[in-house]
């Protein structure tokens, strides 16, 4: 299952992900999104767990969690096309 971690504190790496999700179970991936410009972590990123089981008692115990004076914002991610909102992106106005 993946799981969508938002809120996370800009100093949270990877490797801090995999170690707080492995306390509930085998953690197959883990990405920190990060600003394609600056490289710095744009707050968010995903786990991907082996078992929907582990995965979901660790959405349960980490959804609102504090760390490092932050809420997380732990759930089950949704398909890129099923995420809501819209959009066109940014207007850019060449006058």
């Amino acid at each position: 299952m993946k799981i969508y971690v938002g809120n996370i504190p800009f100093s949270v790496t990877e490797d801090d992900l995999q170690a707080l999700f492995g306390e509930f179970g085998d953690v197959q991936s883990c990405v920190v999104l990060k600003d394609r410009m600056s490289g710095r972590s744009r707050g968010f990123g995903f786990v991907e767990m082996e078992d929907n089981d582990s995965a979901q008692r660790a959405i349960s115990e980490l959804n609102g969690k504090d760390m490092e004076g932050r809420a997380l914002v732990v759930n089950e991610a949704q398909p890129r096309g099923e995420r809501g909102g819209g959009g066109g992106g940014r207007r850019r106005d060449f006058r």
